[in-house]
């Protein structure tokens, strides 16, 4: 049973582990390997809880039984594009979202997400890997304008979810790179001004067009 009150408590309850990558970061879907483009329409989720001490051993075969029991469960991120979780979106068009992530390295930081759920980068379709990247390079230049940094930082770890995302953030020295380091418990009206000036600095930069409202 998820509990707390608000978009963020929600998200961070439903959608949010301590994983590899650092506290805080997004469990994933439990298993499927095969790409799929989410449309409109609300996806139903469950989860095997694991209670108490779980070793490492534990939660292998647990991640087993919900891969036979849910063979077709969407990711996180499809629950946020599908609407189902809460996501302050940045960017959309037909084949790429952006959102700022809950776990910012700094203010600014955003995920550029395929909608097709596509696991490993090195096995992305090369036409829809160019408009992540598309996407990934004008978020960079959008951080950059928004923040006044002097880098705009790109990561992929793919280890706190299994459907691709390009981590694009401002970046000032090279710890801003450590993952483990990212915000674990930003305030939504942080979050909420993060995506604004995101968004005011795609506005300038010309695509308006793909900015939501």
């Amino acid at each position: 049973m998820f509990t707390g009150t608000g978009a963020d408590n929600e998200y961070a309850h439903a959608a949010q582990t301590t994983g590899p990558q650092g506290p805080g970061f997004p469990a994933g879907r439990a298993t499927g390997s095969a790409p799929r483009k989410v449309a409109g329409a609300r996806i139903a989720r469950a989860r095997l809880p694991i209670r108490g001490a779980a070793t490492a051993r534990d939660r292998t075969r647990a991640d087993a039984k919900i891969a036979l029991i849910l063979p077709d469960m969407a990711s996180v991120f499809s629950m946020i594009i599908a609407g189902d979780l809460p996501g302050r979106f940045v960017w959309q068009d037909d084949d790429v979202v952006a959102f700022l992530t809950i776990n910012p390295l700094n203010p600014g930081h955003v995920l550029v997400v395929p909608r097709e759920e596509v696991d490993h980068w090195q096995n992305i379709d090369d036409a829809l890997w160019a408009k992540v990247n598309d996407v990934a390079r004008i978020m960079g230049r959008a951080v950059c304008a928004a923040y006044d940094s002097p880098r705009a930082g790109l990561l992929i770890a793919g280890l706190e979810v299994p459907h691709l995302h390009l981590h694009v953030f401002p970046a000032y020295d090279l710890g801003d790179f450590d993952i483990s380091k990212a915000e674990r418990d930003p305030s939504p009206e942080a979050l909420d001004e993060a995506r604004d000036k995101v968004r005011a600095a795609l506005r300038d930069l010309g695509y308006g067009a793909n900015v939501p409202a």
